[in-house]
């Protein structure tokens, strides 16, 4: 994959960890990171059978994503502004098509669209000192990544309203309790943990993740009977796969299975 002006990327074996990269500006969302966020994400999509997960972190370790960079667009009319938030649209609508998980190790506070990219991860760990807040009401606009659609659905509509429309910040411990983060890791353990994790799902058999994760995200959006239905023609597509005859092979073998995604 190419290299991108505001992400940093790097591999472990067959996981992508992307680091968002402005640490002088509380790495920010401008132009340019959505910019290279859209063809990231674009890009992911067409090549996903390079990896088997993506990781997603912030550079340093006090600031995942501080949101929209407001000093970027305190000199934008409204023409530029929508001409901006655009391209983060895309970024975001290829962001949640990624067909390979993708998990936030949250090393810091996330706010307004750093928010927004926890809630579009499949799941999130956090760092103690993490903060969540989605504040844009307070500025005079409203979450545009998703949020007003991922919060209820990750926290549930009440507690949601709560959160979008007091713009009050909130904690780690508090994020765990309700479902935006699944893990909070103490001291310096957090990319380990996110990266154990990690690597247990790129052990298993790509195709199946794939198909799984696909599965779910329908089931969620639909009624049971509709999704039922997806799962069974998602799993009778990986019955002919040679990944599943490897993988009872391996079972009965009694040795760890070698998955090639085919």
């Amino acid at each position: 994959m190419k290299t991108f002006e505001t992400l940093l990327l790097k591999t472990d074996d067959d996981i992508l960890i992307m680091t968002l990269n402005r640490p002088e500006a509380g790495n920010s969302l401008n132009t340019q990171m959505a910019l290279d966020l859209r063809e990231f994400w674009q890009e992911l999509y067409v090549r996903a059978e390079d990896y088997r997960c993506v990781v997603i972190t912030g550079s340093g370790n006090r600031i995942f994503c501080a949101g929209g960079d407001n000093k970027e667009r305190k000199t934008m009319d409204t023409s530029a502004w929508q001409a901006q938030h655009a391209i983060g649209e895309q970024a975001f609508r290829h962001w949640i098509n990624c067909p390979i998980p993708v998990i936030a190790a949250v090393n810091g506070a996330a706010y307004g669209g750093g928010c927004e990219m926890v809630l579009a991860c499949d799941f999130a760990y956090a760092a103690p000192q993490a903060r969540f807040a989605l504040p844009e009401v307070s500025l005079g606009i409203l979450p545009g990544g998703m949020g007003t659609q991922n919060l209820p659905r990750a926290v549930g509509l009440r507690r949601a309203k709560e959160v979008l429309l007091s713009a009050v910040p909130f904690s780690a411990e508090e994020a765990l309790a309700w479902g935006v983060v699944n893990k909070i890791c103490e001291g310096d353990t957090l990319m380990d943990r996110v990266l154990e994790t990690a690597r247990k799902i790129a052990s298993n058999a790509p195709m199946a993740i794939r198909q799984a994760k696909k599965s779910m995200n329908v089931a969620f959006h639909s009624d049971l009977q509709t999704g039922y239905a997806y799962e069974l023609e998602a799993y009778n597509r990986l019955v002919p796969t040679s990944d599943r005859v490897e993988g009872i092979a391996a079972w009965n073998e009694k040795r760890k299975p070698h998955y090639t995604g085919r």
